[in-house]
């Protein structure tokens, strides 16, 4: 039996189709004891998209971004949230909209870039898949000063920081953002080993 047998959709409505689409659903749900059970879940239906870690194995950096999150901000975070450069797909295969996301926010346009894992972030509200990504970086490859598309609302600052320095803010938690922490994780086991 695959989910799919176990899953009726019986009634979807949108609740908000602004930024992101905000959809309620009533469904049954057949439990593992074989009752079905009725349930309504809302969800965010959000396209997938990608995320980046630069590094520089012979300086042992990395670049992150520095943000404004509303999100975070409603939820008490009094400070600019430091991040992966990350982007929406739309309808773009991931790694072109990862090296044009890049160059957008970071301003390095990255040659190669390594897709090393994908992930739901949230999965019990919204639909987004992210798709993550690390590069090597050279300082030859900073083609802008980066920081983002002011039509877009974005006001990004790049920071170069040392790996190791980047570890010490996720364990002090000057970095809280889930994109950066795994891709920084992962850099540290596979990466600068």
């Amino acid at each position: 039996m695959t989910i799919s047998d176990r899953v009726r959709i019986k009634d979807v409505r949108v609740l908000s189709d602004g930024w992101t689409t905000l959809k309620t659903t009533t469904f049954e749900y057949r439990r593992a004891s074989g009752e079905w059970q009725t349930q309504h879940r809302e969800t965010y239906e959000r396209d997938n998209a990608a995320a980046v870690l630069p590094y520089n194995l012979a300086g042992r950096t990395v670049i992150l971004v520095r943000q404004f999150r509303l999100p975070a901000f409603i939820r008490g975070y009094d400070d600019l949230l430091i991040e992966a450069a990350a982007g929406v797909l739309d309808n773009v295969e991931p790694e072109e909209r990862i090296r044009a996301e890049a160059e957008e926010e970071t301003g390095y346009r990255l040659h190669h870039v390594h897709k090393v894992f994908e992930a739901f972030m949230s999965p019990g509200a919204i639909t987004e898949k992210l798709h993550f990504f690390v590069a090597e970086y050279e300082p030859s490859m900073r083609v802008s000063d980066g920081g983002g598309l002011a039509h877009e609302g974005e006001d990004i600052e790049v920071l170069e920081l040392s790996i190791d320095e980047a570890l010490a803010m996720i364990a002090d938690g000057r970095i809280i953002d889930a994109k950066a922490i795994m891709l920084l994780q992962y850099a540290a086991l596979h990466v600068f080993r």
